[in-house]
């Protein structure tokens, strides 16, 4: 299921990250969770529709940084009072760090 975001203009997008848009965050995490056992190098996050100049972007994440991905955004969840997700985010990093020994 790709996930779509669609924004006025890039400036907007740029806005959503900086303000550390949530949806922006759950994209990341899903995205990673549901591919934690992909083979592929690099995994589509989501779509960026931009009103103004009428393109889209794709956001992608390279494997290799999967757990430093999910380091970053557990502050997201924990923020949001995410807490079982939360949970599912730190087992995963657990499991990512296990493996990388």
């Amino acid at each position: 299921m790709t996930t779509e975001l669609n924004v006025k203009s890039q400036e907007e997008f740029s806005d959503l990250i900086d303000q550390r848009d949530f949806r922006i965050a759950q994209a990341v995490v899903e995205t990673i969770l549901n591919n934690i056992s992909s083979k592929k190098k690099n995994i589509h996050v989501l779509t960026v529709n931009c009103e103004e100049e009428n393109e889209s972007y794709d956001v992608t994440i390279d494997s290799k940084h999967f757990l430093d991905s999910l380091e970053q955004m557990l502050p997201y969840y924990i923020k949001e009072e995410k807490y079982e997700d939360c949970q599912t985010i730190a087992n995963t990093i657990n499991m990512l760090k296990n493996n990388n020994k």
